[in-house]
Order: structure tokens, then C-alpha cells, then sequence
């Protein structure tokens, strides 16, 4: 999949752009509104980046997690290494500390990550506090056209280039979901 991004300074033209989208295929959760402003966001019922998102708590967590893996190695190795693991305790002490080493690791690159805007819109953080918003969309390269041709009806959007999207699969699950809660009696 690819991110497309727009900016924008009108939330009434970004409604009409959403729905827009919406009638030609394309899904609610691939479209997302990044903005200061939740409240007016919400109002028009766009689709909203979650706060969670907005920061970038998935991925320091993933690179703390990966810092206590590297740790949790190194005290089993060291522990091995220098014989301590041959004592009456045994591996068990160990073995406890590496799990803590990767916990604390772990949680310490989470709340890093929640005070940093996400990596992906820190290029955006001047546009946003300027009061704009940025629409941005992810979709299959088959997607492109539409995006296009619903982009040229609306002079006030500007292109603001691409990056990473969010994995296929992660969009077709929540496409899935939705539909399955809909379903629901």
C-alpha cells in the first residue's frame, strides 16, 4: 500500500473529500485526519487519528523491546560466562533478571515514544500548528486514479507528498471488523 498526503485548511471540503471517497471504494479506515483540532475534527465525523498514534509509542516500544532482548542476552551470557549459572540457584536468578531487563526496556522506550510526535507527521508539526489539517490516505495501486480524480475537484487540497502506509493486512482486518460489527444484532 501506499500513503498519500493532503493539506488542508477547511474540514467542510475534507468531509465532502472523505464521503467522496468513500462512494468510489475506497475505505473509512484507510482515510485519516491529522489535526490539533479533535474536537472540530470530530464534529464532522472524520475519520481521526487515534492519540496513541499521534505519538510515536509503537515504535519506541518496538526498539526498546529490542534494546531488553539485546540486554536480556547479555545476563544470560555474562551469567553463563562466568560460571555463576553453576552455583545452587542456578539459571533461575537469571533467567528473572533477563525478563525484567527486557521488561523495563521495553516499557522505558513506550514512554519515550509517547512524548515524540510519530515519526511518520513530525514533518507536518509546523502545518498543524498553523491550524491546517492533513488528510492523508492509504491505498492499493489501483486505488491511484480515484484518488486523483476526487483530489482535482478540490482546489483547496494540496498535495503533500507520500510515505509509508500502513500494512494491507492491518487495513483489511479493520474493513473486516467493521463490517463484522455492523453485522451484529
Amino acid at each position: 500500500m501506499l500513503r498519500r498526503y493532503f493539506i488542508s485548511d477547511d474540514l467542510d471540503d475534507l468531509e465532502s473529500i472523505e464521503k467522496e471517497l468513500e462512494q468510489k471504494g475506497i475505505a473509512t479506515p484507510q482515510i485519516h485526519v491529522l489535526s490539533e483540532k479533535d474536537a472540530e475534527v470530530e464534529l464532522h465525523h472524520l475519520h481521526e487519528v487515534s492519540p496513541v498514534l499521534k505519538s510515536d509509542v509503537v515504535r519506541a516500544t518496538e526498539v526498546g523491546a529490542v534494546v531488553g532482548l539485546i540486554g536480556a542476552i547479555l545476563v544470560l551470557l555474562v551469567a553463563y560466562f562466568a560460571g555463576w549459572t553453576e552455583s545452587a540457584a542456578g539459571w533461575v536468578p537469571f533467567i528473572f533478571l533477563a525478563i525484567v531487563v527486557l521488561g523495563f526496556c521495553t516499557w522505558e522506550g513506550g514512554f519515550i515514544g509517547i512524548q515524540e510526535p510519530n515519526i511518520h507527521f513530525k514533518r507536518f508539526q509546523d502545518i498543524l500548528k498553523e491550524g491546517k489539517h492533513v488528510l492523508f490516505i492509504d491505498i492499493d495501486p489501483e486505488q491511484e486514479g480515484i484518488v486523483k480524480k476526487v483530489a482535482r475537484k478540490h482546489p483547496k487540497l494540496q498535495n503533500a507528498g507520500t510515505g509509508e502506509a500502513t500494512p494491507g493486512f492491518v487495513v483489511k482486518a479493520q474493513i473486516y471488523f467493521k463490517r463484522f460489527v455492523k453485522a451484529m444484532p
